[in-house]
This record gives C-alpha cells, structure tokens and sequence, in this order.
C-alpha cells in the first residue's frame, strides 16, 4: 500500500515537474503540415445546453450561464474537472457549429491557455492531455477562425508545449485505454504540427507494442469493459486514419488489433446498436458503436464461441449477451462487476433485460452497488454476491474485485428449434458447496428464450460444506434470487393470477415471463444507472425466489413475445436522450 501510495505521489509529482518544463520549450509552430480532418462525432442537443450555460458531467449539473470562463467555475469533484480538462466537450459545440458555438469555444479554450497553460492544473496527465490534444487539433478550423495573428500564435505554442510534454510523459499512462488516449495524441500532434515529426516516429512504434500486449487473441482488453473497449477501437481507427492521410503506412500490429477488436463489438452489440452494459461500461453514445465499425471498414465476421469472454445469441429481433467468462483480476478488476452469467435482452431497438449499469457518476454508494450480484440480471444466493469487493485502498481508494468463480465452462451450439448457451461457475462454492449452471436457448424467429437455473453440489467435498450450511439454517434452505432488471420505458404488471408478468414496449411489443410456478414470482422496484443523468432512473425487476434444499436444485423460467405480437413492428416512437435529466 505504501508502494502504491508512493508511485501515485512520484507520477503527478513527475507530471507536474515535465509540464512545467515543456512549457519553458522554444520549438515553434506556425501551423498544420495539412489541414486536420475532424473525426470526433459530438451531440447536438449537448451542445446547446453548454452554449445555455448548463454543464453536465460526470453526473453533476452546474448551471452558470453567465460562466464567460469555465475555469472559474467551482467543480464538485475531480471527475468532474477531468472531464472538462479533456476537452471531449468541444465535439459538441463543433456539432453546433454556430457563431456562438465558436465563440463560447474561443473562451473556454483560450481561457485554459491563460489558467493553466503553463503546466498548472489536474489537466497535465498523459491521458487528458493526449485527450485534449486530439481535440484541439480536430476543431482547429472551427476555433481559430475570425481569431487574431497573435490569439494563433498562442494557440500554435500551446499545442507545441503539450505535445513536448506528451513526448516526455505517454509512458506514465497507465496501460490500456490511458495510454493509447496518449499515444494516440502524440501521434496526431506529431504528423500534423510544422517541426513535431520527429515526435511521431517513436509513439507510432509504442502504440504497435501496446496493441500486442493489452489486445487480446479475442479482441478484448484485460478489463473486459465493452465501452472501454470501444473507446480504444475509436482511437486506434483515429490514429490508423491520420497515418494514412499523412501517407505513412500502418504498423501491422496496429492494424491487426483493429481487425481482432471489430468482430467482438460486434458481438457486444444489442440490436439497438448500444453496447451491452458489463464491468463498468455503458451503452455508448448514440450511433458512436455503428460509426466506429463502418468508419474502420473491417469486414471479419463474428467469432464462434467468446468473444472479451462474451457470448452473443441472436435471431430474428433479438439479441442476448452473456457474460460467460470470470470476472477480470488484479488492476483491471479495479470497475469490474460480480456479473458472471447474467444476461442482458434487447428486441428491436427497445432493450428489454438489462444490468443496473455503472454507478461510479453517482458517488461511492452507488458504484459498489452497482458492481454487486444482485444489480444484474443473474441469480445471487444466501444474500451473496458471486464475488466480492476488497477493502479499499487508502491511498488510491480502488476496491478489487475477489473471492471470484474461477472455472466457468461454457457450450453454444444449436438445439432442435434454436440455439442454446449453457454455462457455470464455481463463485457459490467455497460458501455454499454449490455450482451455479444456467441454460439459455433462444428459438430461431427471436421470438422466445427459455431459461434454466440449477444449483447443484455435485463433490462429496462440496456436499459436506453444503450439509453445513444446511445445518446453520436449521434445514430451512438457503435463499436464492433470480433477478430479471427491466428497461424503465418497459411497462410491467402481474399477470394470471401472479403466474405471469406481462411486459409493454414503447414500440408495441408485448414479452411475457412465465416460470414453473414452484418459487415465488413478483415485481420489485429497480434502477438503471446510466452517466450524464442526476440521478438514478427508476425501473422495476422481475425477482423470482425461492430457497435451495437439497443437492440439485432447477428453476425453469421463459421470456416470449405475445401471440398478438407481429413478427415485424415499425418502431417510430423517438427517443430524447436528454428528456428526464432531473
């Protein structure tokens, strides 16, 4: 701990002492070698909200219309400030791209310059700077127009200072989505700024090395976040384009980690086009999945099997994903989530089952309950989750993920009327003596998916501790829940006399859930936990319950679309991203 403590006081002491230093260059640029051709996508509505004066980020709202500087406004927290050091928000103006756009633009840019230009700020890491750097450059015509000869000059020097620090600094990002962020700024800094070429040479060969060490053979990250993996995929496209437009070529490593990384988004990708919601990772902006897959232009079809330890069954309008591998280890378990099995369901464009989500935006509380069994869609037992958070740690504050199943066997093949996944994991029998096993099979139309959940202690060692267990309840059996988390635009209520629930999409679809009738079915009030919002959005689950009493214990459940529900439903109601944001 004392280790830890030390490096993260070296690193932003380090940070701070090269900032400072790369601010004192005397390297100049008058300009682009070429004009940049802007690759970020920003969001419209966003913008004019900051254009007003409203600034939301990180789950926070500050409403300061007349803020003429940014960085004069109070942050509630470092997230927060981080999110306005990187500059991501200038996407959004851009996608105004009006005279006032530009112009709250201009101030907030050239206000950073004035505050914290000469190495001062939280804004000196690696990650945001190379953040920022892509950012700068990408806007750079839309910033500087109507600006004065000498407003350019400092706005040409200040990207000079933060590329000079980005040189001295990428290798301080930490490994995976950091440090591509930085390299992959270093890199559009050094082919498009007069007099920085030599800075791209070394950055395009340590972008190459880490596309070998953090992609997997999956095409996956170590932390197995799909968002976060989208998030590198998007960089490694921006930094691939920039190459070719400088008419530099490609290092095949990097090349080779786009092409691994593109079938497995795939494979996260709901049929609405949003990323499937596990270890930290939201959906995605809008649009941003498909765009980064079209732009790349990467044709390889999905894998058989897993992909990032996912396993994806798909027919008709549906699409199910599964996480069907352990949970990350170590550092990369720092956002991981206790989700081994659960299952998110989406129809159409309307998702249906879900995860609760990421609650890091929403304070501590949020966060670990967010990461918890029981905020997924999967079967937690006796109160417990399938892993468990450490103890934090009291210098960085990072809890890891532990005590997590270790062997989880996986089978997809195809079944008389559809295909089948079936998968298990041991999280449950250190505890409890007890192997969770679950059965999906969904039928070809997409129009029904029947779910199994088994306990089983299947070694006389695992008897024994189940035995145990037993004993300390007095044979009443140990409790376990199912839990089936609905979309808050889904419209549930019992049906059938409590047999049934009957769920109502906005698009007119009605599911069905039915089970065995021998636990207890009921609705329990829900959240969904999405960034950008103030708070949780209030949703309802499907809990189905009941309690394990002997050795093999078997809950049959099913999810199926009405008879009344027509095969094709043209879903024209509109969403508005930023409705409900109080």
């Amino acid at each position: 701990m004392t280790s830890t403590s030390f490096n993260a006081r070296k690193t932003r002491f380090l940070n701070r002492w090269h900032a400072r230093a790369a601010t004192k260059t005397r390297t100049q640029a008058r300009g682009f070698v070429s004009s940049p051709e802007p690759r970020t996508i920003g969001s419209f509505a966003r913008g004019r909200q900051l254009i007003a004066g409203n600034l939301l980020f990180s789950g926070s709202l500050i409403e300061a219309p007349d803020a003429s500087s940014l960085w004069e406004v109070a942050t509630p927290d470092q997230d927060f400030a981080r999110d306005l050091h990187g500059f991501a928000w200038m996407d959004d103006l851009a996608a105004v791209g009006d005279v006032r756009a530009r112009g709250t633009a201009q101030r907030w840019l050239w206000g950073w310059i004035d505050h914290y230009g000469k190495g001062r700020g939280i804004g000196w890491t690696p990650d945001l700077t190379g953040r920022r750097l892509i950012r700068w450059i990408n806007h750079a015509l839309f910033v500087l127009r109507g600006t004065s000869q000498d407003e350019s000059d400092v706005f040409y020097r200040s990207l000079v200072e933060q590329t000079d620090f980005l040189s001295r600094r990428w290798h301080a990002a930490a490994p995976g989505l950091p440090r591509f962020e930085a390299l992959t700024g270093l890199i559009y800094a050094g082919l498009s700024l007069e007099g920085q070429e030599a800075r791209a040479d070394p950055a395009i060969k340590a972008l190459a090395r880490e596309c070998e060490a953090q992609i997997d053979a999956q095409g996956g990250l170590p932390t197995r976040n799909p968002e976060e993996l989208l998030h590198a995929f998007t960089l490694l496209t921006w930094a691939a384009a920039a190459l070719s437009d400088a008419g530099r070529g490609t290092p095949t490593a990097h090349m080779e980690a786009i092409e691994r990384i593109a079938p497995t988004l795939r494979t996260l990708r709901h049929s609405d086009g949003g990323l499937a919601r596990f270890h930290g990772g939201g959906r995605g902006a809008e649009g941003w999945l498909d765009h980064a897959l079209a732009t790349a232009k990467i044709k390889t079809r999905q894998p058989d099997g897993l992909s990032m330890g996912y396993a994806r069954l798909s027919a008709g309008r549906t699409s199910v994903i599964v996480d069907a591998s352990p949970p990350p280890g170590g550092a990369a378990s720092f956002n991981a989530h206790a989700s081994t099995l659960a299952f998110e369901l989406t129809s159409g464009r309307r998702p249906l089952v879900v995860n609760c989500g990421p609650g890091d935006s929403f304070g501590a509380d949020w966060r670990r309950a967010g990461r918890a069994t029981p905020s997924h869609s999967g079967l937690s037992l006796g109160g417990y989750s399938s892993a468990r958070l450490a103890e934090p740690d009291r210098h960085t504050g990072a809890e890891a993920l532990i005590e997590c199943p270790t062997y989880v066997p996986v089978e997809i093949g195809s079944v008389g009327d559809g295909t089948q996944f079936q998968g298990a994991h041991n999280g449950y029998v250190a505890g409890f003596g007890l192997t969770h096993a679950r059965s999906l099979e969904l039928t070809h139309d997409g129009r029904g998916l029947a779910g199994e959940d088994m306990l089983l202690a299947i070694e006389p060692a695992e008897k024994r501790v189940f035995d145990r267990e037993m004993d300390a309840v007095k044979l009443a059996g140990i409790p376990f829940e199912i839990r089936f988390h609905l979309h808050p635009d889904v419209d549930a209520t019992v049906d059938l006399g409590g047999a049934a629930i009957s769920m109502a999409q906005k698009s007119g679809e009605i599911w069905v859930f039915r089970h065995d009738g021998t636990h207890k079915l009921s609705l329990e009030p829900s959240v969904y936990l999405e960034r950008n919002r103030l708070k949780p959005r209030a949703s309802v689950q499907i809990l189905l319950s009941g309690r394990v009493v002997d050795y093999a214990s078997r809950v049959r459940w099913s999810l199926s679309k009405a008879q009344e529900t027509a095969i094709g439903v043209r879903d024209l109601s509109l969403d508005d991203p930023y409705d409900d944001q109080d």
